[in-house]
């Protein structure tokens, strides 16, 4: 059974930092891609960010392009999320997610994660 723990979540000022861990086990297949998905309240879920396990390749979101950093442990199993610079705008709960690979749409957005964990909340205020 795959189990996704996140970590990290918190308040915060604007223009401050956080870093999101995620805490992966139970998978059954050797590649995949592991990331972070959000969602705002009244907003519809948005692909954060991804890592492929195959050659380490990332996606971002134009959103959070050059503030946030995605970074894998795979001896620990742990995937992080360092968020740099944050804006009232990244308010949401953050989920970490697993699929076999980090699928980009013809949009450039991330989509088909299969696994969940349950979230993170982060509070950005003004």
């Amino acid at each position: 059974e795959v189990q996704l723990v996140e970590s990290g979540g918190g308040l915060v000022q604007a223009g401050g930092s956080l870093r999101l861990s995620c805490a992966a086990s139970g998978f059954t297949f050797d590649d995949y891609g592991i990331g972070w998905v959000r969602q705002a309240p009244g907003k519809e879920r948005e692909g954060v960010s991804c890592i492929s396990s195959t050659d380490g390749s990332t996606y971002y979101a134009d959103s959070v392009k050059g503030r946030f950093t995605i970074s894998n442990d795979s001896a620990k199993n742990t995937v992080y999320l360092q968020m740099n610079s944050l804006k009232p705008e990244d308010t949401a709960v953050y989920y970490c997610a697993v699929s076999r690979g980090c699928y980009i749409d013809f949009r450039g957005r991330l989509y088909g994660m299969n696994y969940w964990g349950k979230g993170t909340l982060v509070t950005v205020s003004s």
